[in-house]
């Protein structure tokens, strides 16, 4: 009984992973097209799709426990950093803000990813 519970236990955990793992992947995703956008001087393009990928990255943040220490911090400030750089690229077409976005979400991804391989929580 006790094993059926704890691999159910890491069935979800990894359900989990999964999920944060696909958010991170839909943003990085939404970041680039908005750069392609943002490059062929399609502003409402751009706008629309900064929109979702900050909407995700609002999402991660929300949901984060602050009362999980250091890891739950630090994560916050990255993502206040990643909506930063998105209300700079919207506000004065900064395509580096968007670089410097993408470059964050792709490392928390990768971070994820390996900790999805790896099946260590």
């Amino acid at each position: 009984m006790e094993k059926t519970l704890d691999k159910q236990m890491d069935k979800e955990m990894l359900d989990r992973v999964q999920v944060v793992t696909m958010l991170y992947d839909g943003a990085a995703n939404f970041t680039r097209i908005a750069r392609k956008k943002l490059e062929t001087g399609d502003m409402s393009g751009k706008s629309f799709h900064i929109s979702k990928a900050s909407a995700i990255i609002k999402e991660l943040s929300n949901s984060l426990n602050m009362d999980g220490g250091e890891i739950s911090q630090n994560l916050k400030k990255l993502y206040d950093f990643v909506l930063t750089s998105y209300g700079k690229a919207e506000a004065n077409n900064d395509v580096k803000s968007l670089d410097d976005a993408e470059k964050i979400i792709e490392i928390l991804s990768g971070a994820w990813k390996e900790m999805q391989q790896s099946e260590k929580f």
